[in-house]
């Protein structure tokens, strides 16, 4: 089969790799029919995540039509549609029972991001993401073994179109629990730094929550007008405005600061050049600007919900300053298997329509450019969803946004 491979800093290509096959009775085999590039591929892309290694297959976003189960799956059979949760959960662990589904402590061989360990066992294996987690094989490809089947795929109904339903993966369900975490209900205001795909959707479910006055930080103005025209948001550029926090306050009742600050930007924020000289020293792991800027925004008593990629030790984190304020914080990797219940009927109802935030689609061959364009942001590129099969970027829109495909042919 093809899949995008990793072989370097930059370097990914599609080639061709052994095809899956089912190694526990709960296994399934997905033919892929669209997946994506998300933000933090970009951090293994840029070669920030340790224990990535040459051959390894990217890949977290991905759904498709199952083609061969294992003798344990029961309700999950051939030719099903469905969509794949980015953490893989074995549903039957403490963790799993409390829906805690990221901190499965059972599917995960590697060790986990975390620096002090204790002998705590690593969080939930994720897909195509480091031997940190577990090392499987990611989507970004013809073919993928699904562990757990029994637990992670979930069907998708076959009027809904894959972009549609694609983003239930991951970025909508991460944009859902950010917004949940930050307590967001009617009248409520919050800023959200970084307008990517997780914080241009998040931005999405903070309007359906309620949200009154939504801040969006960024450097792009192209990201920040879509942001200002889609969700009423109040756009900073923090290239031109060098302190966003001090803007957002002075927009704010009283001149408290907002109810809840977002951090959709996470370890490779822009900072200062003490930050920059102590990560390529490999001293720190993570610019702390952002969480800085969170702290300063957010009102007292306030909450800062962090779906942002973190690694390593932060230099600058104004812990004195959170106590001061009591500040609530909140974060982690989404409990996807969660909220994939009630955020299927919002998509199906038209009141979240995540889709919208895709600017290119594109065959699977392309998928090393479309991580170039990604990187860049060239083409005012906000969301690459890669189509495998598909000969040209018009086959790839055309099959991602079709509705009822069952191997290739559209239902009547």
């Amino acid at each position: 089969m093809r899949a995008l491979t990793y072989h370097g800093a930059h370097s990914v290509r599609v080639e061709n790799v052994p095809d899956p096959a089912i190694e526990q009775p709960d296994d399934i085999i997905l033919r892929v029919t669209a997946t994506a590039i998300c933000g933090s591929d970009l951090h293994l892309y840029r070669g920030k995540i340790p224990e990535v290694k040459h051959g390894d297959i990217f890949g977290h976003e991905f759904m498709g039509e199952v083609v061969e189960i294992g003798g344990g799956v029961k309700d999950i059979q051939r030719g099903d549609r469905v969509v794949i949760p980015f953490v893989i959960a074995c549903g039957d662990c403490f963790f799993c029972k409390q829906q805690q589904y990221s901190a499965c402590e059972t599917t995960n061989t590697g060790q986990g991001a975390s620096l002090n360990k204790k002998q705590i066992p690593p969080p939930a294996a994720l897909f195509g993401y480091s031997h940190l987690y577990g090392g499987i094989p990611g989507g970004q490809a013809e073919y993928v073994r699904v562990p757990k089947g029994n637990v992670g795929p979930f069907k998708v109904p076959p009027l809904l179109s894959d972009d549609k339903a694609l983003f239930l993966s991951d970025i909508l369900p991460t944009a859902w629990q950010a917004a949940k975490n930050a307590e967001i209900k009617k009248g409520s205001s919050v800023a959200i730094y970084g307008a990517g795909p997780v914080g241009l959707l998040t931005a999405a479910c903070a309007r359906l929550l309620g949200a009154e006055q939504i801040f969006m930080v960024d450097h792009h103005p192209y990201r920040l007008e879509f942001a200002k025209q889609r969700y009423g948001a109040i756009p900073i550029n923090f290239d031109k405005d060098d302190d966003p926090a001090a803007l957002i306050i002075e927009q704010t009742a009283g001149n408290r600061g907002v109810d809840a600050v977002i951090d959709a930007v996470g370890f490779e924020a822009k900072g200062s050049t003490t930050e920059t000289v102590l990560t390529t020293l490999k001293i720190e792991g993570s610019s702390g600007k952002a969480l800085r800027q969170c702290i300063a925004a957010v009102r007292r008593g306030g909450i800062v919900s962090v779906p942002g990629v973190y690694a390593g030790f932060i230099h600058g984190f104004m812990f004195g300053d959170a106590f001061d304020k009591g500040i609530s914080f909140r974060m982690g990797q989404t409990h996807v298997h969660a909220w994939l219940p009630e955020l299927l009927p919002l998509i199906e109802q038209g009141l979240l329509t995540p889709e919208e935030i895709v600017t290119h689609y594109l065959p699977l061959e392309d998928a090393a450019r479309g991580y170039e364009v990604f990187e860049k942001r060239q083409e005012d590129c906000r969301k690459i969803i890669l189509v495998p099969g598909a000969e040209s970027p018009e086959t790839a829109r055309e099959k991602a946004t079709s509705v009822g495909i069952v191997n290739n042919a559209i239902l009547p």
